[in-house]
């Protein structure tokens, strides 16, 4: 509910559909809680190509095996918004504003406890740009300071979004 809340606040504030961002919000996660295998199975049963990095790190099928799921069980066959479901995690290289909504309120509704959250919500309800560009070097630096690869998706959409290798991840 956070994240259909959020969203909506941010589609309104920056022209996307508040209908299409809620709806996008509230279904989300449908298989987040399902464990690896699960993930792996139902996207290869779907003829889903997984490459190496979601192979590695099921839990990011979790947002495209969502979509397939909101087409299926709640007849959702919006493009924009199974879009936005599908990149909510790891982004992309090509998103539209929509898909930015849905990314920034899933990464900066209130339920998540990071220090930056707060700046960087502010930030995402007074420039989308900015404020994506922002939350993926924050996701960035997070990865690295523990060691975690990231989404070869999340690095393109980091290019996209004009960071370079290297960039400061700092809101100030």
């Amino acid at each position: 509910m956070r994240v259909a809340r959020c969203a909506d606040v941010l589609a309104q504030i920056h022209g996307a559909d508040p209908r299409k961002a809620r709806l996008a919000g509230m279904l989300h996660d449908l298989a987040r809680l399902y464990p690896a295998k699960r993930l792996i199975d139902e996207c290869e049963l779907r003829g889903m190509p997984i490459d190496a990095f979601e192979r590695e790190n099921p839990i990011v099928l979790h947002a495209r095996l969502g979509a397939s799921l909101a087409q299926e069980s709640f007849a959702v066959h919006d493009p924009a918004v199974l879009s936005a479901i599908e990149k909510h995690t790891v982004a992309a290289a090509v998103m539209s504003p929509l898909d930015c909504v849905v990314y920034l309120a899933d990464g900066l509704e209130p339920g998540r406890k990071f220090a930056e959250r707060e700046a960087l919500w502010r930030l995402a309800c007074t420039d989308l740009h900015a404020a994506m560009r922002a939350t993926l070097a924050h996701s960035l630096g997070y990865l690295e300071r523990e060691g975690i690869s990231a989404a070869p998706q999340t690095l393109a959409a980091a290019k996209t979004f004009g960071l370079a290798e290297g960039v400061s991840t700092s809101l100030n």
